[in-house]
């Protein structure tokens, strides 16, 4: 197949001609959401960004396999390796399972998706159904000697990483920097080191969602899921891996590590990050309080809207801007995207009418000439 795509990959820094692994076909892996509210307007932009990659790549004529994951277990708040597990927060504050919250909020988000008019992926896997993959790979890692043990907690070593290999590389960090700019923070004293990160935590008695292991009773940290669902459904390499500006480091950063040395090889050919929403410059997110969520969007009720904007006015809004650009909010630049919108629709309109009539004159033409005959 001959296509002439290029892509900027951030691991390169530069833009790449598209060549997948196994042609024609294409794997692409995109980080999910962590459903533990509804989905906002930063939920939404790389669904809709990643949405118009898998259309164009099957347009080109490759069969795809897009696999967008789900996170119902091991995101603790403030994406670190101690606290409360983000799942397990709602749901005791709402007093039900966590998985009732998981299948609340992933019926919203799948709703949502629908609505904005984005494709449901290939495969659509949850952390919690591959607790057995992630263990094993873990395993795999701590027979390479580059994790260690630590009372039934799971680390891995990224001092001793990065002496063979360049931990940093995706993001641009460099490990010395990390550790001098990191503070210790409570709970994490069985760490070697600060910039390490948990492959499995020991849970303590009051968190409810736990697993057997052979080092403990616990789950896995966030950053695993993905590596162990990516080789799982994409194979030990894979052509793309996307997600938000705001998942480059650290997740990515330890997808790159732990992956390199489980399956001996790095997984991704290119990674693509689409850049983040924000509100008067700050990032927009549920756990920083500023998130406006898709239904308020689409009934106006909120204090930031005016008024109410069409679900496809907000896939418009996103796609005027650059993906790899920040896109800020505001009321004018939405009501001027519901005014572009609504210019493009009555074009469209306009050019499906001229091209009926076309037809109906070459028909006409055509039955003139017959009855002449």
């Amino acid at each position: 197949m001959e296509h002439n795509l290029t892509i900027y990959n951030t691991l390169t820094r530069k833009k790449e001609l598209f060549k997948p692994l196994k042609e024609p076909f294409a794997g692409m892996y995109v980080c999910g959401p962590t459903v533990y509210g509804d989905p906002h307007l930063g939920h939404a932009r790389p669904a809709i960004t990643f949405d118009l990659v898998f259309r164009y790549l099957k347009h080109l004529g490759y069969k795809v396999r897009y696999v967008r994951n789900i996170t119902d277990v091991g995101h603790l708040e403030q994406d670190l390796d101690e606290g409360e597990d983000k799942i397990a927060k709602k749901a005791m504050l709402e007093q039900v399972e966590p998985m009732e919250v998981v299948q609340y909020y992933t019926d919203r988000y799948h709703h949502f998706m629908e609505m904005l008019n984005v494709l449901q992926p290939s495969i659509e896997p949850r952390a919690s159904g591959h607790i057995i993959e992630q263990i094993e790979m873990i395993q795999k890692i701590l027979d390479a000697g580059f994790a260690y043990i630590v009372n039934g907690s799971v680390y891995f070593d990224v001092e001793k990483y990065n002496q063979t290999h360049q931990y940093g590389k995706l993001s641009g960090r460099k490990l010395e920097d990390l550790i001098s700019n990191t503070r210790q923070l409570e709970g994490q004293e069985e760490k070697r080191n600060p910039a390490d990160f948990a492959l499995w935590k020991k849970a303590q008695p009051e968190h409810i969602m736990r697993w057997p292991s052979p080092w403990s009773n616990g789950f896995p940290g966030w950053h695993l899921e993905c590596s162990a669902m990516g080789t799982r459904y994409l194979g030990e390499q894979f052509d793309i891996h996307g997600g938000g500006m705001d998942l480059l480091f650290p997740h990515h950063e330890c997808e790159i590590a732990q992956s390199r040395i489980a399956n001996g090889k790095d997984a991704v050919q290119y990674w693509l990050h689409n850049n983040m929403i924000t509100i008067n410059g700050q990032k927009m997110g549920k756990s920083l309080g500023n998130a406006v969520n898709l239904e308020q969007f689409f009934n106006g009720n909120h204090p930031l809207l005016e008024q109410a904007y069409s679900p496809m006015t907000i896939r418009f809004f996103m796609l005027q801007a650059h993906y790899r650009s920040t896109l800020d909010f505001s009321n004018e630049a939405l009501q001027a995207a519901e005014k572009g919108l609504r210019k493009l629709m009555s074009a469209w309109e306009t050019l499906k009418s001229l091209q009926l009539a076309v037809r109906r004159r070459h028909r006409a033409q055509s039955t003139g000439h017959r009855a002449q005959s």
